[in-house]
């Protein structure tokens, strides 16, 4: 046995049995070191400094490079209403005392040449040479065509090979492959060195994966690891995995004892404040536990860390004016001024505590600095303006805006109309309404909403349908929409026509009812005294477990004495799915959406999960939350607004659920029931579809397979060839994917169109490819090549 340091100068190593350790410098993801593909001989191996191999380590190898004062950044307020947020484009470098190098553990691999047996050494060899050029099913099947003489050292050998000829995917088949073997014991320095090499190339999911077995060991991953995975997940477009990168560094600190760099904190915290403030605001406690973990660590505090936390502060529904000062306090002993982003945030926060003698002295502060006035700084006098009950200076305050050639943005308008509407000033009003249409911005609804609850309070109810009407031609429908248009028309007693907008909310599963709608309804069938229908609707409200109003209950309860009838109490419901939910829960679970066992034994829940960067997925979040309401826990059950609604919500434990887990996670992991053919109506095939699938510009549907195998796949394609539909297979990864080419999508969409929601046909397409639970980038991305080259049998 030998060792030999890969890092000794990037010289060539005569041994195979060398302490792989990666050299980290945490101010950035760093260049790895990388064997290059040899020969497959013993001494053959050499060490080369590693190239930037993917878009994610190109990026942040970039970052090295900048100095760490960087350029500053500038924010437009209209580019942050419409969903920029701060800091976005600005990269944070790192200080030079930031690149110090971390080691992963060493991992000892033999020397080919050590191994007395000659047969060994040439199946090894062979094995190394052959397996990366296979996909997986033939490349377990080779696996396990050694199993009568291959070891743990055997099969560690090959599995470093592949991360040595930069073909990780392999690896973490060889790795994957061996912890299932009766051998195997654990080997944490293998296993850092898969976790560490997957996430360099974006692999998350399966990073993540060799990352929670790490821990389930009861070890503590290393520090590499830690930085890697949370880099890797901040790399994914769109920022959809920042709640695991959130995770991670949550864990790197209370879990592992270890200090973060520099980098990694700022890193996190640019992507936390990227986002809009209504949704950043959410983030302030993640924000507070990095500046904490900054500043006792004893590094360098940006400026922008202090921009970024007083801009969240001003979002916050209840402000902390004390520590916004104090932020500004320590701003000030670091040397910074407070820039115009500060001032706005500021304004913002003043503004929301109708301070007037704040908001106009940090004006009048804009105004003295020189800079061009944003538009956000006009919102927040309008806004002020309207809490001290002065709505017609916000709209001098509006004019003034467009007169000093500062362009009145979506968020100005909106804020002006509902002013005047709060107001009841209902001709500005309907004047500014008019010329927010005519400017052609996008997001007309708030403002469309906002003027008729003015028609609703002043019982303007003709105004109010002709602005129902207009609305609904320019925009998206949504729930609040019609449940107003629906009090509006019980008010007047159109009680008929009551019911046909209601019955359209319950059909549409876009818009859906809610106990809101439901208890308006049952109102208007009370004042009818149709006590029949408000049976109908008590009894739907008592199954979604919605709250009934005494005096509604009261009303219907007289009422049906008179008929001698009694209406029974609600009554603890016997949870059972009907068949839509059952329907909608195998679409689902084909999908990719996950069920978890409950510690209560027997138990299982349904964890639903959503991504907040698709507009498909935003629609089908509402929809679900409808329709499974009864299912949900409490905390999960009060929001007003679908707004609220959270991208990930989750069922309360139930037996009900134990059939489906029983079939999909049988032992925990995916798989594909023996009867999934049996199940696939039309309706299964659509929440398939809205929630794993997608359609490519040139019109083919795909449709992603969670836990798929060879033999489950095919007899989801022979029921689909039943139906008509000839579809062909592709295997991308872990992955199948089922594509309809052509006519053969026209085909499908006509058998799924009658349940797919009515918005959905639009953000479907050329949407966002990773869709479903996973939302990494394991997937690969040319979903064009995988629908041209399906076909129905895999490929090897």
């Amino acid at each position: 046995m030998a060792s030999a340091s890969p890092c000794a100068c990037g010289a060539p190593t005569l041994s195979l049995r060398c302490p792989v350790a990666l050299s980290l410098p945490f101010a950035s993801f760093p260049p790895a070191v990388r064997l290059a593909a040899p020969p497959l001989l013993p001494r053959r191996l050499a060490v080369s400094r590693q190239r930037a191999a993917s878009a994610l380590e190109a990026v942040v190898l970039e970052s090295d490079d900048e100095d760490e004062d960087g350029d500053g950044y500038e924010e437009e307020e209209e580019e942050e209403e419409a969903g920029a947020g701060l800091f976005q484009g600005e990269a944070w470098a790192a200080a030079a005392e930031e690149r110090d190098a971390v080691r992963s553990p060493e991992l000892q691999v033999f020397e080919l040449e050590e191994l007395p047996e000659k047969w060994r050494r040439s199946r090894i060899a062979w094995l190394c040479k052959e397996l990366p050029a296979y996909k997986h099913s033939t490349f377990t099947r080779i696996l396990n065509a050694q199993r009568k003489w291959i070891t743990q050292d055997d099969a560690t050998y090959i599995a470093v090979h592949c991360l040595r000829i930069r073909n990780n995917d392999a690896a973490f088949r060889v790795y994957s492959w061996m912890i299932r073997q009766h051998w195997y014991r654990f080997n944490f320095a293998l296993a850092t060195r898969v976790a560490d090499c997957l996430a360099r190339e974006g692999k998350v999911e399966k990073c993540r994966e060799v990352f929670d077995a790490m821990v389930k060991q009861g070890r503590v991953p290393a520090e590499s690891t830690f930085h890697i995975l949370i880099v890797a997940y901040l790399s994914v477009p769109g920022c959809r995995c920042l709640e695991e990168a959130c995770t991670v560094y949550n864990q790197m600190i209370q879990m592992g004892g270890y200090k973060p760099r520099l980098s990694l904190h700022n890193s996190l915290f640019r992507a936390l404040v990227s986002k809009t403030g209504g949704t950043a605001k959410h983030n302030l406690r993640q924000a507070e536990f990095i500046y904490h973990n900054i500043v006792t660590s004893n590094l360098a505090v940006h400026e922008d860390i202090y921009v970024g936390l007083i801009w969240i502060h001003s979002y916050q529904d209840v402000i902390d004016r004390d520590r916004i000062n104090a932020l500004r306090d320590e701003m000030k002993r670091a040397g910074f001024e407070e820039t115009t982003d500060v001032l706005v945030s500021l304004m913002r926060a003043f503004s929301k505590e109708g301070d007037i003698k704040g908001t106009e002295a940090t004006w009048h502060r804009l105004l003295q600095s020189g800079c061009e006035l944003p538009a956000q700084a006009y919102i927040c006098r309008m806004e002020l303006y309207a809490r001290t009950d002065e709505p017609m200076k916000s709209l001098a305050m509006f004019k003034e805006m467009k007169g000093q050639n500062v362009p009145p943005n979506v968020a100005s308008y909106h804020k002006i109309i509902e002013i005047m509407a709060k107001a009841r000033e209902i001709e500005a009003a309907e004047k500014l309404m008019d010329e927010f249409v005519e400017s052609h911005m996008k997001h007309l609804m708030p403002a469309f909403l906002s003027l008729m609850y003015l028609y609703l309070d002043l019982n303007m109810h003709e105004k109010l349908e002709q602005t129902f009407t207009k609305c609904l031609a320019r925009c998206r429908p949504n729930r609040i929409l019609y449940t107003i248009c629906l009090e509006s028309l019980v008010r007047i007693g159109n009680v008929t026509k009551a019911e046909e907008i209601f019955s359209e909310m319950h059909k549409n599963g876009t818009i859906g009812t809610n106990a809101k709608s439901c208890n308006i309804m049952l109102r208007g069938y009370l004042s009818e005294e149709d006590y029949q229908k408000a049976e109908g609707i008590y009894d739907l409200m008592c199954k979604k477990k919605y709250d009934v109003p005494v005096d509604s209950l009261e009303k219907l309860q007289s009422g049906l004495l008179t008929k001698k009838k009694v209406v029974k109490p609600p009554k603890p419901v016997s949870m059972k799915l009907d068949e839509e939910q059952r329907e909608i829960l195998i679409g689902l679970l084909l999908g990719g959406t996950q069920i978890e066992s409950h510690s209560q034994k027997g138990v299982h829940i349904v964890n639903f999960k959503f991504q907040e960067d698709s507009n498909a997925h935003s629609v089908l979040r509402a929809h679900i939350h409808e329709r499974f309401f009864e299912w949900l826990p409490s905390a999960f059950r009060s929001f007003s607004d679908d707004s609220e609604i959270p991208y990930r919500f989750s069922t309360i434990p139930h037996a009900h659920f134990g059939f489906f887990a029983d079939q999909f996670f049988p032992k925990g992991q995916p798989v594909l029931p023996k009867l999934v053919h049996r199940w696939l109506s039309p309706r299964v095939l659509a929440y398939w579809f809205m929630f794993g699938g997608f359609r490519l510009q040139s019109g083919d549907i795909v449709l992603k397979v969670s836990g798929g195998n060879i033999d489950g796949v095919e007899r989801i394609v022979n029921s689909l060839q039943t139906q008509s539909l000839t579809c062909k297979v592709k295997r991308k990864g872990r992955f199948f994917w089922i594509g309809f080419p052509g006519s053969n999508a026209d085909s499908f969409w006509k058998i799924i169109e009658p349940y797919v929601l009515d918005s959905f046909t639009g953000s479907t397409v050329q949407e966002n490819y990773s869709i479903g639970s996973d939302g990494s980038q394991d997937s690969d991305a040319d979903y064009e090549d995988d629908t041209r080259m399906y076909d129905t049998e895999t490929e090897e």
